[in-house]
């Protein structure tokens, strides 16, 4: 008998496949699995991807995803899980129902209680008489009591708080604005007004650290609050649930639980000193196995068919064998011990190599170069896409395009996996998801006559592939910008620039020479293709955006320069004329006898 559990959740979906006493067959995470946040193709797509994976297909599935709140919710999920994989009985159910089935229910305990603390929080507690209530949840606003959500925000207006009254900015508070990668406390603003709930929660690593480094006053206070906070609903969850003289089970599950391990002590301690005689223990295993739980109740009925989903199209996509970045550097071994001076020369000598490199990609180089420019020409885009540093590269090249060239912020655009939090810190499985590359690309509205650059150190991550297919199947043209030679006569390719930079000096890490490499051809890519679109005169940027006081000194310069006037003229024109390079110059020449 072959099970497949899935467990859907807001970051990631995991997937377990396994046979006859747990031997595994085949695990792997895929994009998120939030219900809310999947219309129905979304949904399917993300089902599809995991059929896809799959080395053989189950005889019973269980899932539950985050956001499965109503019986119209579960049936929803059932339909598409039934799609998917017609005539294969399944029971589905919530993400919080998968956390207690996959851990042990004591036989001498009454009832159960899971304690959840991620990005949000809830409690859910069950009877053996079958009885069961939920406390907490409904979100980061009214609810979500002691989550990664309400120790950030709790953080975010202590600090404030305490800013106003001692004209002074708290430590934590500079831990956060650092963590955000902001240069003054005021910008906390606007994000605030932006931010999502993943987003918000995200500082609550800032408030651990600064407790666990330096036993920070304010985020040591922060936390205990919300220790307190996760225990009364447990307990309020146990009192709702089961009997007082009938003993409970908690158990403590999220990676605000289980990452923090001090902070589950205070929250178990609380918990027994409420209600003693109950257990209480950490999740041992993953909800994933709750689904496989899930998978033995199916029954051996097979769900009513229903319409097969349309088979999504096969990306095309094969990682070669291997990576000539992935490889070590015989010069480099014994790195960690080197003299600092010679480690130093070893590193820009590495570097020193990659010119050439790229030269020798120079011909593929130009063949991009032109159908770019031929894009803008026509009305068109670049899109970037890539995963991780590779990613950061092509949204950094593409912010630079505005300021430099005054081009819309939609002509050049950059993709990363896992959006836009993964632009300062790692969103984890966010590369592998090929089906979240298919989206991105989808709701960029890319046409026929866009070009899209997938960016990859290997080439093999498959969320580049999923947006390169999907490129190509809307008829734009398709790069691939990567160091890896295996990659040259790919068939989703209309061009590939491949340096072969090689080993890094530090293995694997392809923020070295790979990300050097990279840089220097985006670089390529959009200033000749800028250039070639008119954006250039002789070597001078004639549409720049003098948006500050070095750029206006610049711009006074340019108009100088190529209008063979001084300094006061140019300014004057430009003042005049919102600080537009050429319209300035137009004014010039108009007036000019």
């Amino acid at each position: 008998m072959r099970l497949l559990g899935i467990e859907g959740g807001g970051t990631r979906t995991s997937a377990l496949l396994v046979e006859g006493t747990d031997t595994v067959l085949a695990s792997f995470a895929v994009g998120p699995g939030n219900l809310q946040l999947l219309n129905g193709e979304e949904l399917s797509a993300l089902l599809a991807s995991i059929r896809a994976q799959l080395p053989v297909q189950p005889d019973r599935i269980g899932i539950g995803m985050a956001g499965v709140r109503s019986a119209a919710d579960r049936e929803r999920l059932r339909r598409a899980v039934a799609a998917t994989w017609p005539n294969t009985p399944s029971t589905v159910g919530d993400d919080l129902i998968l956390a207690l089935e996959a851990g042990e229910w004591p036989a001498d305990c009454a009832a159960q209680v899971l304690q959840l603390s991620g990005t949000g929080s809830c409690c859910l507690g069950r009877h053996r008489n079958g009885a069961s209530v939920k406390v907490g949840g409904r979100g980061h606003i009214i609810g979500d009591r002691g989550s990664a959500c309400d120790i950030a925000v709790h953080a975010l207006r202590s600090t404030v708080t305490i800013s106003d009254i001692d004209a002074d900015w708290p430590r934590l508070g500079a831990d956060m604005v650092a963590f955000l990668q902001m240069n003054d406390p005021e910008s906390l603003i606007e994000w605030s007004m932006t931010a999502s709930k993943a987003e918000i929660a995200s500082l609550a690593q800032v408030v651990f650290e600064a407790a666990a480094t330096r036993q920070d006053e304010i985020a040591v206070a922060i936390l205990r609050r919300a220790s307190e906070r996760l225990s009364k609903d447990a307990v309020h969850c146990a009192a709702r649930v089961a009997q007082p003289e009938e003993k409970v089970q908690f158990l403590l599950n999220g990676s605000t639980l289980l990452k923090n391990g001090w902070f589950a002590d205070e929250v178990t301690a609380k918990i027994l000193a409420a209600r003693p005689g109950s257990e209480v223990v950490r999740l041992a295993r993953p909800g994933i196995w709750g689904a496989l739980a899930l998978a033995r109740q199916a029954g051996t009925q097979a769900a009513p068919k229903t319409t097969a989903p349309v088979e999504a199209k096969p990306t095309g996509w094969r990682p070669v064998a291997s990576a000539p970045t992935e490889g070590r550097n015989p010069k480099s071994a014994g790195f960690a011990e080197m003299p600092l001076a010679d480690a130093i020369k070893l590193m820009l000598a590495e570097d020193a190599t990659l010119p050439g490199k790229v030269l020798a990609e120079s011909a593929h180089v130009a063949w991009t170069v032109e159908a770019v420019a031929k894009a803008f020409a026509s009305g068109g885009r670049l899109v970037y896409c890539g995963a991780g540093t590779s990613g950061r590269l092509g949204v950094l090249d593409a912010s630079e395009c505005p300021p430099t060239f005054r081009t819309p912020t939609s002509l050049v655009q950059g993709i990363i996996a896992g959006g836009r939090s993964a632009l300062w810190s790692a969103v984890e499985g966010a590369e592998d998801d090929e089906a979240a590359g298919v989206r991105s690309i989808a709701s960029r509205s890319v046409t026929a006559q866009d070009v899209v650059i997938g960016i990859s150190a290997s080439g093999h991550a498959p969320f580049i592939w999923g947006c390169l297919a999907e490129a190509r199947r809307r008829g734009a043209k398709t790069v691939l910008v990567a160091c890896n030679p295996g990659y040259r006569d790919h068939p989703l390719l209309d061009c590939a620039i491949l340096p072969d930079t090689g080993p890094e000096v530090l293995t694997g890490s392809t923020r070295l020479k790979a990300g050097t490499a990279t840089k220097l051809v985006l670089n390529l890519i959009t200033t000749l293709a800028l250039a070639r679109s008119g954006k250039v005169v002789s070597n001078l940027m004639v549409d720049l955006n003098p948006s500050n006081t070095k750029l206006r000194d610049r711009a006074t310069r340019i108009v100088q320069e190529l209008a063979q006037v001084d300094a006061p003229t140019a300014r004057q024109a430009l003042e005049a004329h919102g600080w537009i390079i050429r319209q300035a110059l137009a004014a010039i020449a108009k007036s000019t006898p």
